[in-house]
């Protein structure tokens, strides 16, 4: 029996005791894995996903994590302001060993899913900072204004007041010394305080 697995954007025919080198994922030597994302089951009975066959799975023993054969990039620009520069990269994997193709339930095996590792330089997004979120949660919310109605109002800084949850007149003249401190994305200037109170007022 043998299946076709997709993983790193990758296909592989495998069947139990091949050994393979995959894109990194994210498993320690010795650890037992499954890849969930099996496009077709072969054997006396083929059967074909739609795009993946569901219930199934292969079971994989990670042997090691490795490098790539180096790959040499080189770039030469020609004539008189002529230049050139080499780069080297090495691709990481991950070495593992085929142990068990499941036809159906591998959804309740209980092994850990085979997962990618995030790539170098890509983080989790950051958090929007408190200081700009408490301002935006304790802004009352009311209908949005016209804030470009200010002496003094853009629709740049007008933008960056709505994204500060500021959208009303009512909502700009409620804002206490701190609140005002605490936005960072626009200066909040004391006369659209005062213009603000006026206009919601009516």
């Amino acid at each position: 029996m043998f299946a076709v697995l997709k993983t790193g954007g990758k296909q592989y025919k495998v069947q139990a005791g091949d050994i393979l080198r995959v894109e990194k994922l994210a498993a320690d030597a010795g650890e037992t894995i499954q890849f969930n994302d099996v496009l077709m089951l072969g054997g006396d009975a083929p059967v074909v996903g739609a795009p993946f066959v569901a219930g199934a799975g292969v079971q994989a023993e990670v042997i090691e994590q490795i490098k790539g054969d180096k790959v040499i990039k080189f770039v030469k620009r020609r004539r008189k302001h002529s230049s050139k520069r080499t780069v080297g990269h090495r691709q990481k994997l991950t070495l593992v060993k085929i142990t068990d193709i499941l036809a159906s339930g591998a959804d309740k095996s209980g092994v850990k899913v085979a997962t990618g590792s995030a790539p170098a330089g890509e983080a989790a997004p950051a958090a929007k900072p408190a200081k700009k979120a408490a301002a935006k949660a304790e802004a009352p919310a009311v209908a949005a204004d016209d804030l470009t109605a200010l002496t003094g109002v853009g629709p740049a800084a007008a933008k960056k007041l709505n994204e500060a949850g500021i959208e009303s007149f009512a909502a700009l003249a409620a804002l206490s010394d701190e609140q005002i401190a605490a936005i960072e994305t626009v200066k909040v200037k004391p006369e659209w305080v005062e213009q603000a109170k006026e206009l919601a007022k009516g």
